[in-house]
């Protein structure tokens, strides 16, 4: 069959989306129950703060270990000031605290208050003592909601074993998880092992939290931070609509387009090699170059064959239009139960020997594959970011189901009329 290209199936494609738009603008929220947000916006907040010890504090001539201990275990201690000169000391458990020591702690405000307490410290923020004409500030301090997304290196792995804090300079404030077999709620210990799913409310600077938005390991699901502005953003717009025109009017195929679009980013400074490298996901194209083999491998044995032919014997005697949808309803299903990329490349050679079989072009029966390929709305499993919403908004499998199943059947409808109708049968 001739090669499709960019937007030949632009016109079906406007048509079921549009209608899919509007379900799911007017029905969707209809059906769906209310789901409250997983972690509470009133979680409290860490502050930065010292500690300082004078002569007459319990802490004085103590090791910090001791101190800890007094503390219930409880004080979370970033470092250690000493002098006029403001030597930093690592907080090492035999550490020896002095008078005039300042310990740079982080804490809620009412914890802060009573470390002050327990431990006969003076607490400040800066230069100022904490008081009620001097509380403590967090301007330059934003809270954020990640998620730790499937394939993570934190997957299976402690806060402290990763030493989280350290390694992200973050603090972690609430840890939300759904994880089968343990219970529902927020939960926040440094030995919690991590798994794929789990939401985490963070606080940090607002360069930590966006340099957070780079790592492939969590992904920001809420940050109040501004919208990059860079000077590079028209060349970039135009390099990328240079790909898209040069690959949809057959200039260049879309491979050596896109490639070339890398290159342009590159020399003009758009991107770096660096970010280059970093977008690159050895599992997309692992399962890529595997699903190309899979399906290269049907037609090579005849699997593809053989599974049309029992298809097309199946649907002996009904029309070429019942033929067509009935392959696209296979696909819808399909692709909520393995992967969309799974789903295409099983179902387009078997497309191609339908249609051969029967006598009909190929076109419309692989439209139908790539329809029905990515009708993954019936299940939370069906693509990756169902899993990563399905825990950021609290729904369910059920929801998913709720919504997505009338969805499919919609636009299953719409298409099986739209594809032989614009193939003249």
């Amino acid at each position: 069959m001739r090669k499709i290209g960019m937007f030949d199936f632009a016109f079906p494609a406007m048509i079921a989306g549009s209608v899919g738009i509007l379900y799911l603008w007017f029905i969707a929220p209809k059906i769906m129950p209310r789901r409250e947000a997983r972690l509470p916006t009133t979680s409290p907040r860490h502050f930065s703060a010292q500690l300082r010890i004078h002569d007459d504090s319990i802490a004085n001539q103590k090791p910090l270990s001791e101190i800890i201990a007094l503390a219930g275990g409880k004080l979370d201690v970033v470092h250690i000031l000493r002098g006029t000169e403001n030597n930093r000391l690592v907080a090492l458990p035999d550490t020896i605290l002095r008078s005039g020591d300042r310990i740079m702690v982080k804490s809620t405000p009412d914890h802060l208050k009573e470390l002050e307490t327990v431990l006969g410290a003076r607490l400040f923020s800066g230069d100022e003592p904490v008081d009620e004409e001097h509380p403590l500030s967090d301007l330059t301090q934003q809270i954020a909601e990640v998620v730790v997304v499937p394939g993570s290196t934190l997957d299976g792995r402690t806060l402290a074993n990763i030493r989280f804090r350290e390694r992200y300079q973050l603090m972690v404030l609430a840890l939300f998880r759904t994880r089968k077999g343990i219970k529902q709620g927020t939960e926040h210990t440094e030995d919690t092992r991590l798994s794929s799913g789990d939401v985490l409310l963070v606080q940090g600077s607002v360069a930590n939290i966006n340099r957070l938005k780079s790592s492939r390991n969590l992904l920001v699901l809420d940050a109040k931070s501004d919208l990059p502005i860079s000077s590079k953003a028209p060349v970039a717009m135009l390099i990328m609509l240079g790909i898209i025109v040069t690959a949809a009017t057959g200039i260049l195929p879309i491979a050596v387009s896109a490639l070339l679009g890398v290159v342009l980013m590159l020399l003009s400074g758009c991107i770096k090699w660096y970010d280059t490298t970093r977008a690159l996901s050895a599992p997309v194209i692992l399962i890529i170059a595997t699903s190309l083999a899979m399906g290269t491998a049907m037609i090579a044995t005849g699997g593809s064959d053989i599974i049309a032919s029992a298809y097309v014997s199946i649907t002996e005697g009904f029309s070429p239009r019942v033929i067509l949808s009935g392959l696209l309803l296979m696909m819808a299903i399909l692709t909520n139960v393995v992967s969309n990329n799974a789903a295409a490349v099983i179902g387009t050679p078997i497309a191609i020997a339908i249609a051969d079989q029967i006598g009909l072009p190929p076109e419309p029966f692989v439209l139908s594959v790539i329809f029905g390929a990515n009708m993954s709305f019936a299940t939370p499993m069906a693509y990756q970011t169902n899993l990563l919403v399905m825990n950021a908004g609290n729904y369910t499998f059920a929801d998913f189901v709720r919504v997505g199943l009338p969805l499919v059947l919609l636009l299953w409808g719409i298409l099986s009329f739209l594809l032989p109708w614009l193939y003249g049968f």
